[in-house]
């Protein structure tokens, strides 16, 4: 049971780039305060490997539209990750070649636009979104706003961790790749990564997860978006 209740239909927006914490940071938050967490990372990443699969070119994006039509039809989003065609393939989407193959198709607007419906009907009955654009695309209206960030050098070396048990690349190769991922996150045309002009923005580069969830504890509570559980 968790230590605090939220209030009924409460949506949390958590922002950030890539490696800075947002997936861990929401899963634990949710446990704390009880309510579901939904990556929005999962469904780009999804776009991005069967484009891979079925070899359709990632930015083409009348042909990238015409695969999410058929995506919508045959996933299952849920806060146990991305069920496709019946099956639960969210660990094989976690890779580092359909990270990046995800950041390239979600510079198109027509993928964002086919996407964004679906993340806003779940939402409605209270969830912790993660993504590059919940606070100032996907839920605009949300109550509470964080911006997660760490160093570049920072948010490589955790991602190096995840990756280096699967004979990934080198400190200094993720190094490069993200700087690369962000550099395309924000200056995308469409809905770029940026911090949402009411959103807090904590930076964890030298804190641990438990700490920065606190941080987001003491904000929800202040505002009255939480309470003790009876």
């Amino acid at each position: 049971m968790s230590d605090w209740q939220a209030k009924e239909g409460l949506t949390i927006a958590i922002d950030g780039p890539s490696g800075s914490g947002k997936g861990t940071v929401a899963k634990m938050l949710a446990k704390e305060v009880g309510l579901p967490v939904l990556d929005t990372g999962l469904l780009y990443r999804l776009v991005g490997s069967v484009a891979l699969t079925r070899a359709v070119a990632l930015d083409s994006a009348e042909s990238l539209s015409g695969l999410v039509d058929g995506l919508l039809v045959s996933i299952d989003w849920t806060v146990d990750g991305i069920f496709f065609e019946g099956e639960n393939i969210t660990a094989s989407l976690r890779s580092e070649q359909v990270g990046e193959a995800a950041s390239r198709v979600a510079a198109q607007p027509l993928v964002r636009e086919k996407l964004l419906g679906l993340q806003r009907l779940i939402a409605q009955a209270g969830c912790i979104m993660d993504g590059r654009d919940i606070g100032t695309v996907v839920l605009p209206d949300a109550p509470a706003k964080f911006f997660l960030t760490a160093s570049v050098r920072e948010r490589a070396r955790r991602r190096w961790a995840q990756l280096k048990d699967q004979g990934g690349s080198s400190l200094e190769a993720v190094v490069d790749e993200l700087k690369m991922r962000d550099q395309r996150d924000q200056e995308r045309q469409h809905a770029p990564l940026c911090q949402a002009a009411d959103a807090i923005t904590i930076d964890s580069t030298t804190m641990r997860v438990d700490d920065v969830v606190d941080r987001m504890l003491g904000v929800l509570e202040r505002r009255g978006l939480i309470q003790a559980a009876a």
